[in-house]
């Protein structure tokens, strides 16, 4: 077994969107209608595993040479719906904010100045060919971003021991994810005026409309299912702890608002923790 085959996943969660076939020009479309068939068809895990592999040379290749080829495979109401993993794309955006996210000498050891000079004019050169290119998937480290939970509904919540483990997700149907993104800033503007919270909400929604109306809309707790114990992963209830805090600021009740924030963030405070202490 290679080191990157048994490396057990970053503690991250991602933010997924799964489009239909329809919603790809051709030849792209074909290319994703003969993928789905494959019968071995990678997770979560693969693409994790592949992302670290590009990590062991020296140097390190800080954003993968080529686009990947692989998605993640979803049927939504019998029809075929495909997430691009699009882990080029993706690496470049994380070079992007690595400098608000390491201090200055560990970030030069794990990718040296001239390493990631190259990959800023790789990008630049790509973007000019590709400017209305966006990622299918958004991923956050040590913590699900609060904005993510106003996508998604408590009954939306599944919780499951999978091939690759303990698996906690929520998916729900584009149309719903926007409705509820819409509602969530109504709330918010009317209660708070202005904020993080707000600003990153209106990142989401615009994100979402990048994509086909009749999409699916994932939030999967990835990695982090394995910094909570069992039992308080099984009671993990933070996308109806934020629907509570709305509906409560929507009543104008700030108490109670602020019993459910404060319940959500103790809940993630424990996982912050864990990350300072590795």
């Amino acid at each position: 077994m290679t080191l990157a085959s048994s490396v057990i996943v970053p503690y991250a969660a991602y933010l997924r969107v799964y489009e239909p076939l329809a919603a790809f020009p051709e030849p792209e479309r074909s290319h994703w209608a003969r993928y789905a068939k494959r019968d071995d068809l990678p997770g979560a895990q693969d693409e994790l595993r592949r992302s670290l592999a590009d990590l062991l040379p020296v140097p390190p290749v800080a954003v993968p040479v080529h686009e990947s080829a692989d998605a993640f495979v979803a049927l939504v109401d019998g029809v075929t719906c495909v997430c691009p993993w699009r882990t080029r794309l993706r690496g470049w955006l994380a070079l992007e904010e690595l400098p608000e996210r390491l201090p200055g000498p560990l970030l030069d050891a794990a990718l040296p100045p001239v390493v990631r000079r190259q990959a800023v004019a790789d990008f630049e050169r790509w973007l000019e060919r590709n400017p209305d290119a966006r990622p299918w998937i958004r991923s956050a480290t040590w913590h699900v971003p609060v904005r993510w939970f106003v996508l998604f509904g408590d009954e939306e919540r599944e919780f499951t021991k999978g091939d690759e483990g303990l698996i906690l997700r929520y998916r729900t149907p584009m149309v719903q994810a926007r409705r509820r993104v819409a509602r969530g800033l109504k709330v918010l503007k009317e209660a708070l005026g202005e904020g993080p919270l707000i600003d990153g909400l209106v990142d989401v929604g615009r994100w979402l409309e990048e994509f086909h109306p009749r999409s699916l809309v994932e939030l999967d707790y990835g990695g982090l299912v394995h910094t909570l114990p069992a039992g308080q992963l099984e009671d993990d209830r933070s996308a109806a702890d934020v629907a509570e805090g709305l509906a409560a600021l929507r009543d104008g009740d700030g108490e109670r608002a602020g019993v459910a924030y404060e319940r959500l963030t103790d809940r993630w405070s424990v996982v912050r923790r864990r990350q300072n202490a590795s």
